[in-house]
């Protein structure tokens, strides 16, 4: 008996961006019964034998007697995950005669299929809607509980189903289920929960977390326990601009991938990611055999927060600084390297030493000099020369008035639109010929005498923050009251070196 062909479009994850995958199924009639998936299939995907052929049944479906191969192209690339169950089904149906062919021409398909024949939700919905309106689809089928998700894609029709019942009917009707589209919701400021007023005093470390959120500048809290630093810290969310609709779509596609968005709900406010100092370097900037995102891209577009820096290996540490740099993370596999976006603020705090009483004449400090020399050292040079800001927040706060998250919020939000209308991007991005226009320093003799003690990316950096700072003030240019408080903010470094 001659072979039966069926071909159709289904689609898989690299990263954050889609791919299309051509999934081709032969079925030909022979004493010797078989099913293949070939393609470099992971295990995942091989595994889709046993479900596909489970839901066919339970579906009240034929499965052809004989031969059946899958071959999911390109052949080069590895496949993972269970979202081409229901392509691999609707196309060993079409080549069994329970479809016609022609019903899938123009059709994406991805989903995951139980033994009973429900079509279950898939990670990274909104990316593969994106690469299917690319591609030029006419319409996806797609599980329904990633319906919101892909929802946000203009441009294509959305089938949702919940069966594999459902799915047939709506390829050989050729029409969707019945559904209404709703408008995504826009970026939205939430409540806030953890409010800056809760805090009295610490007014230096208050001012740094401003500038943080106005220009997205990385900053480092040094104080003793139970200062403040973890409260500052986690009120920083409060009093960041919201999110724009651009950068809530970048964010959406970086959890959806990771099958993080929760309910397939829209991204409204920034993220905050604090992992644990137990991390791991995988855990951090992501990994796998086929790599997913890590906490740096978790925190994309938001603040990665961690608290006791120097308990953190020194291996974690060192790979945060190409990407606080490039603002990307590049994976390197054998025959693939994925590209991850990684534009977030790092905040992050750590005790003066071991004891956590090395700061001020009558801290009290019990630590050995070499032992606070070699708490000191887990926080190399590099990664100290890549912190915009750094503060001490002392035991003794003082009695300083404090404002709302709110009315702080509205600062940073109007500062960050002077930077975004002006150049287009937050001023801790500026790039060098950027700098060079619109940083210019009528007076640079305190920025000289304080560059005999700092590297050049520190004096970058230092000027970025007095630009920050002159933007908050509502000022054209740099004044020089600018550049001394972003010193000030900047040399904090030197607390560690004069409690030692």
């Amino acid at each position: 008996m001659p072979s039966k062909l069926a071909n159709l479009h289904s689609f898989g994850l690299l990263g954050i961006r889609g791919y299309t995958v051509r999934v081709e199924v032969e079925a030909s009639e022979t004493s010797l019964m078989t099913f293949r998936i070939v393609g470099l299939p992971d295990t995942t995907v091989s595994e889709s034998r046993e479900r596909v052929r489970c839901a066919i049944h339970a579906s009240g479906f034929h499965f052809p007697a004989g031969r059946v191969v899958v071959n999911l192209a390109p052949a080069d690339v590895r496949k993972e995950g269970p979202l081409f169950d229901l392509p691999i089904a609707a196309g060993i149906l079409a080549a069994s005669k329970g479809l016609k062919p022609r019903s899938l021409q123009g059709i994406g398909m991805v989903g995951e299929l139980s033994l009973d024949g429900q079509v279950r939700a898939v990670r990274g919905a909104l990316s593969l809607a994106m690469q299917a309106r690319q591609e030029g689809m006419r319409a996806l089928v797609l599980p329904l509980d990633n319906i919101a998700e892909a929802s946000l894609v203009d441009g294509i029709d959305l089938w949702p189903v919940q069966t594999l019942t459902e799915a047939v009917e709506a390829l050989r009707k050729s029409a969707a289920p019945s559904w209404t589209r709703s408008e995504p919701p826009l970026p939205v400021i939430a409540p806030v929960d953890a409010d800056l007023i809760d805090i009295r005093g610490l007014w230096r470390a208050r001012r740094a977390l401003e500038v943080a959120a106005a220009g997205g500048h990385n900053l480092l809290m040094i104080g003793p326990p139970g200062s403040g630093k973890t409260m500052l810290a986690h009120r920083l969310s409060g009093i960041m601009p919201p999110l724009t609709p651009d950068e809530a779509l970048e964010v959406m596609q970086v959890h959806s991938a990771a099958g993080r968005l929760a309910n397939g709900q829209p991204v409204t406010e920034r993220p905050f990611r604090a992992p644990h100092h137990t991390a791991s370097t995988g855990g951090i900037v992501g990994g796998g055999s086929v790599p997913r995102p890590g906490e740096i891209s978790l925190a994309h577009k938001g603040v990665l927060f961690m608290d006791e820096l120097p308990e953190f290996p020194r291996s974690v540490l060192e790979v945060l600084r190409e990407p606080l740099e490039s603002c990307q993370v590049s994976l390197a596999r054998a025959s693939i390297t994925i590209t991850f976006p990684a534009d977030f603020l790092l905040v992050a705090c750590m005790n003066p030493c071991p004891c956590g009483h090395g700061m001020g004449e009558d801290a009290g400090c019990k630590c050995q000099r070499t032992a606070r020399m070699r708490y000191r050292a887990r926080i190399s040079g590099p990664l100290l020369d890549r912190m915009d800001m750094i503060v001490e927040v002392p035991r003794d706060h003082g009695d300083d008035p404090s404002e709302t998250s709110a009315a702080v919020r509205v600062r940073a939000t109007a500062a960050r639109a002077r930077q975004m209308q002006r150049q287009g991007r937050p001023n801790a991005r500026l790039r060098l010929a950027e700098m060079r226009q619109h940083c210019v320093i009528d007076d640079p003799g305190l920025l000289t005498a304080a560059a005999r003690t700092m590297s050049a990316r520190s004096v970058d950096r230092v000027i970025r923050v007095a630009r920050t700072l002159a933007d908050l003030a509502g000022c054209e240019q740099i004044e020089p009251e600018h550049l001394q408080n972003a010193l000030h903010l900047r040399l904090g470094e030197h607390i560690l070196d004069a409690a030692w």
